[in-house]
């Protein structure tokens, strides 16, 4: 089977695509032929050596995967060869089959296709669990989501609405907050022509956003804390922007704020029946059409590189992924 290879840390054209031996499964896993794998800001630090897991080389990036059976290991009762599947593998999914933990693969909903599938489960879980388990999020009240266009941004969108929020879109250019507001973002933030702190207090009449998802870390998270309204939650997902914030402990007294981090991987391994009830719940959103998402570019595993510079470039709306060719 042909796979896309990090033999050493480096930037996304230093990886190669080989052929390799097609894996085995063993007790409790199944193989799977990938039909699309998605692609992820963290694929591009796993890479570098930089994400907090670092694989054996050599080793394909790829953490999320949508495919079919090929073959069960011992032991596996609940699937069999032909099943459609989701599969969270870590690493791995830049391939043409990969192994993974029957605990970390669910079945893909009727409503799905391959790529759809293959781009759901990081985005929309991490972006549930932040807003329901981490934000709290209730009806009525204002989301101001930061990236609002990309992976996790739209998800976040998409969830807010549709757990009741009146939601406001940041993205730094006009065509990307078109993205959200067709998405369904309530109102739009243009962080590269307008000063967040003083949008987000004319949209809310002075009292600030009640959650703010923030990707990006940065400039946007210094803002937020001074356009947070009272007793806010403030969910930190992540720093594209490069740059890792310092929250003032001042300002989280006087406003009574939680500064809330959301690391859904490890809420997955933690409490897998809370994440299996969230998936329950957003799989039949998506089978409503209340959610949609976005897929606005495939790629063969040729051109690995070029969807991993597309994230880094910031030139992704939505979601990326590869497409092996089955």
């Amino acid at each position: 089977m042909r796979a896309v290879l990090c033999k050493e840390y480096g930037p996304p054209e230093s990886l190669v695509v080989e052929d390799v031996l097609s894996p085995k499964p063993g007790k409790g896993q199944v193989k799977i032929g990938v039909h699309a794998c998605g692609v992820n800001f963290p694929d591009t630090l796993i890479i570098e050596g930089k994400y907090q897991l670092k694989p054996e080389m050599p080793f394909s990036p790829g953490s999320e995967i949508s495919g079919e059976i090929l073959e069960v290991g011992e032991g596996v009762t609940d699937y069999r060869p032909g099943d459609r599947v989701i599969g969270m593998t870590g690493y791995g999914g830049f391939a043409e089959e990969v192994v993974a933990d029957t605990k970390r693969i669910m079945p893909l909903p009727e409503s799905m296709d391959y790529p759809t599938g293959a781009g759901f489960a990081m985005t929309y879980g991490t972006s549930y669990y932040a807003l329901k388990q981490r934000g709290r999020l209730m009806p009525g009240e204002t989301l101001l989501v930061f990236g609002a266009s990309g992976g996790v941004g739209l998800a976040a969108v998409e969830i807010g609405k549709a757990m009741g929020a009146r939601v406001i879109a940041g993205a730094s250019t006009d065509e990307k907050l078109q993205v959200a507001k067709e998405h369904g973002a309530d109102e739009l933030l243009n962080y590269s022509k307008e000063k967040i702190r003083d949008r987000v207090k004319a949209l809310t009449d002075g009292k600030g956003a009640d959650v703010i998802y923030d990707p990006v870390g940065g400039d946007a998270f210094d803002e937020a804390m001074r356009c947070i309204n009272w007793d806010g939650r403030l969910l930190v997902i992540g720093f594209t922007s490069g740059r890792i914030p310092q929250a003032p402990a001042n300002l989280i007294l006087l406003k009574t704020i939680s500064v809330v981090g959301v690391f859904w991987g490890n809420f997955t391994a933690r409490d897998p029946k809370t994440n299996a009830e969230n998936f329950e719940q957003l799989f039949r959103w998506h089978a409503e059409g209340k959610l949609n998402p976005l897929i606005s570019a495939q790629y063969p595993l040729e051109k690995a590189a070029d969807a991993l510079h597309a994230i880094l470039e910031r030139k992704v709306t939505g979601k990326v992924v590869l497409t092996p060719g089955r």
